[in-house]
């Protein structure tokens, strides 16, 4: 099923890119009415999308609590869960330097932004970007839920990890009269991955919609625009996973084409969804096919979606060089240097923000005093350049995943492929015993 949707979903991605296409080139986008009923007609679209990225809310919350509820109990001690927390953030952190360097290096080697000479704006212009969903003190604060209720209803991801922590470290500390509850949380678990199943049906839909509104809006010539600057960007996404992938080959060896195989649903769904949340589920599956233990899985990837963003970390200082070469102000070793740690500090705040990244972003360019209205060059092309982080993403939390279940000992053995053409069994009557 999961290969067969993989390709549901490519083909869904292409005949998406040419109805929007056709939409766009059939009505045209030469006047304001043009625009505006092209505008309707992606409304109309992203009317699947929401419901789908919806329905993988509605399964997101209580997936992680059960996971890392579970997780944790199996942990066995607090000592075993200090360690394993150690070295998830010791990796983050490294992969966090890694993914902003990487941008940063790439950026001012192939200069997307040096040549369109753009003037500068007024001082007072906007991105229309909100910048007050993001402080540092709001966001600290924030990391504690007020109700654990609450924070699944909204589906706040890390107050979610620090309750579902909260009552796993509980559980481990209860010992046996805790076991029913450990044993319902694992019910809970395959329960939930089961209605992902049928939630996933749903994603071939969802990527149509999704493709076909932001090409019918936009129209395709705005690729065409920016493609310098998204190729480069690409191109710095390729050598990421070529790095992550490396690291992972590093620890696993050869068994890295598994784990390559194994992600690819989620990797799928997330790029054409533009979604990292939307491949969670499917990346859980595929971890524990992989044989990364569910332990280390179910505490690994809801950090992950916190403190890992691979590829919104690396699109971070990419964009924000970009809008400055732009607009032709050179930026001195040091104070790239400063931009670099700023955002290494910053990104550790984005999850559960709209927009996270241009929020980020836009913070930046205020602190440097680049203008801010520069978002406005990258944001017709967000969406594309969305798909490729949130790929990213899901690359970049299943290598921290493997790297630590390899650190902790031994991988599980991985799960067996099926055969899906194997012979029926024979249902002939034994033949009669020799005389």
């Amino acid at each position: 099923m999961a290969k067969r949707l993989t390709w549901y979903i490519l083909a869904a991605l292409v005949l998406g890119l040419i109805t929007g296409w056709a939409i766009n080139a059939n009505i045209g986008d030469a006047t304001p009415e043009d625009k505006a009923r092209l505008s309707e007609i992606a409304d109309y679209f992203g009317i699947v999308t929401t419901l789908f990225l919806r329905l993988i809310k509605m399964i997101i919350a209580p997936l992680v609590f059960a996971t890392l509820v579970a997780g944790v109990a199996h942990m066995g001690d607090t000592a075993a869960l200090g360690r394993v927390g150690a070295r998830t953030m010791a990796w983050f952190i490294t992969a966090s330097l890694i993914s902003l360097t990487l941008g940063l290096i790439l950026v001012n080697t192939l200069q997307p932004g040096v040549g369109l000479n753009l003037p500068l704006p007024p001082v007072n212009a906007a991105s229309g970007v909100d910048r007050s969903s993001f402080d540092l003190a709001k966001f600290v604060t924030h990391v504690v839920p007020a109700s654990g209720i609450q924070a699944m209803a909204e589906n706040e991801i890390l107050q979610i990890v620090v309750f579902s922590l909260f009552i796993g470290v509980a559980i481990t500390a209860v010992g046996e009269k805790a076991k029913p509850l450990v044993r319902a949380v694992e019910g809970l678990v395959e329960v939930m991955l089961v209605v992902t199943g049928y939630v996933m049906r749903l994603a071939p839909l969802a990527v149509f919609a999704a493709v076909a509104a932001s090409i019918a809006e936009n129209g395709p010539g705005v690729i065409i625009t920016f493609g310098q600057f998204i190729g480069s960007f690409y191109l710095g996404l390729f050598i990421l996973w070529c790095l992550l992938f490396l690291v992972a080959f590093l620890a696993v060896g050869s068994r890295v084409s598994h784990l390559a195989r194994y992600i690819r649903d989620p990797l799928v769904l997330a790029f054409s969804t533009a979604s990292s949340e939307a491949a969670y589920p499917r990346t859980l599956e595929a971890l524990d096919k992989f044989g990364v233990p569910p332990r280390i899985a179910s505490f690994v990837l809801p950090l992950g979606y916190s403190f890992n963003l691979d590829g919104s970390m690396m699109y971070m200082t990419f964009a924000t060089i970009f809008i400055a070469q732009a607009y032709g102000i050179d930026l001195s070793i040091g104070q790239e240097i400063l931009l670099l740690l700023t955002l290494m500090i910053t990104s550790k705040g984005i999850a559960g923000v709209p927009r996270a990244s241009l929020v980020v972003i836009a913070g930046s360019l205020a602190m440097f005093n680049i203008p801010e209205a520069g978002l406005l060059l990258i944001l017709a092309v967000d969406h594309f350049l969305d798909m490729g982080r949130s790929a990213t993403n899901v690359v970049g939390n299943a290598v921290a995943s493997v790297l630590v279940a390899k650190w902790e000992g031994p991988l599980d053995a991985p799960e067996s492929p099926v055969i899906e053409h194997a012979p029926a069994p024979s249902h002939m009557p034994p033949p009669p015993p020799e005389t």
